[in-house]
């Protein structure tokens, strides 16, 4: 049975975690951690967990949390995990980081997307990226857990079999993606509001956004088989949809000559067929938001375009579940050795 904390537990990811770990049945306490409801019963900022969990919310302290905790997810915004993360605190407890501070093994790659210094880049070799799916063996020796980004997430999963199998040129790949308003956190922000965000869709982070190099990495040990970190360069393009939660990405890759659907569904089926989390849909079928929300399900579908020789694969998740909390818990179940779906078996809630 696992003591666990939960830094920045009134986030978004930070509720969907406190969500999802009521109900895991080897938790046996929850530490909630709190900048700004310190002694504030957390039933208080959530009135969903009225009778569930009115314990109060403790000081945020990393250190302190990791002297009583087994396991600790860290949900803050970046430049602070990499801090107060420390040899002494991964000496302690385990550490599940939500946030992007040790997602990159290149700290120089991490301070020019990030504008801000890493606290110890030390600890980014020792960080393992926590993508359940292609690093399961990695995750489960470490006591250091990179979670991955939502839209990181939903874009390597769809196009990781591509790349794995070298059926597509890696200069040609384009990934469109969409996220509901969760994805840009709680706090009050002009650009989240109601009138600002109802009736309009919007591009943002245009050749800009911080999950690029991320994505790029891991699809680069992908296409180099993990022997380096460079190589495949993709042009990625957020955008913001009037919907609580979801994240619906699109990826376009030119296919090598004479590829065929079959040698496209044998390489989808070679990653994912026993992948307890991935829903492959029937060849020219497509993934809707709708019907992964509050669940840690990717749903992927894809075609081929014959016309101009392109795939076009389509994925889809919960970006506060698969995209952020359950992928945690995910990788906390393999790190302490318990069946990967413990905790995370719930079906997928609609209409929601």
């Amino acid at each position: 049975m696992l003591t666990v904390g939960v830094i920045g537990a009134t986030g978004y990811a930070g509720a969907e975690l406190m969500r999802l770990l009521c109900r895991h049945p080897q938790v046996e306490k929850i530490l909630a951690g709190s900048h700004s409801h310190v002694e504030t019963p957390y039933s208080s900022v959530y009135p969903n967990f009225s009778k569930i969990f009115d314990f109060s919310c403790h000081d945020a302290d990393i250190s302190a949390f990791a002297a009583k905790c087994d396991v600790l997810f860290v949900s803050l915004p970046h430049g602070i995990a990499s801090q107060h993360v420390t040899e002494a605190v991964l000496d302690q407890c385990v550490v599940i980081d939500l946030g992007a501070d040790f997602r990159l093994h290149d700290s120089q790659v991490y301070e020019n997307w990030y504008k801000t210094s890493h606290g110890n880049p030390q600890l980014l070799e020792k960080a393992v990226y926590g993508l359940s799916e292609l690093h399961r063996k990695e995750v489960a020796s470490t006591r250091l857990v990179a979670n991955p980004g939502c839209y990181t997430t939903c874009s390597i999963l769809i196009a990781h079999p591509l790349l794995a199998q070298g059926l597509i040129d890696p200069e040609s790949l384009i990934i469109d993606a969409k996220s509901g308003v969760s994805g840009a956190g709680r706090s009050e922000k002009l650009g989240s509001l109601f009138c600002e965000v109802d009736g309009s869709i919007k591009p943002y982070g245009v050749a800009t956004h911080r999950h690029t190099p991320e994505i790029e990495e891991q699809l680069s040990l992908t296409h180099s088989h993990g022997m380096k970190r460079s190589g495949v360069v993709v042009s990625f393009t957020p955008h913001l949809v009037p919907m609580n939660r979801g994240i619906l990405a699109t990826v376009y890759a030119k296919l090598k000559p004479g590829v065929t659907k079959r040698e496209l569904e044998e390489a989808y089926s070679l990653s994912y067929a026993d992948e307890p989390f991935i829903r492959l849909l029937p060849y020219g079928t497509f993934p809707e938001t709708r019907w992964v929300k509050g669940s840690n399900y990717c749903d992927i579908g894809y075609t081929l375009d014959e016309r101009t020789n392109r795939i076009v694969a389509c994925g889809a998740l919960d970006n506060l579940v698969k995209g952020a909390a359950g992928q945690a818990v995910q990788n906390m179940n393999i790190v302490f050795g318990l069946p990967e779906q413990t905790g995370l078996d719930a079906v997928p809630a609609f209409p929601l």
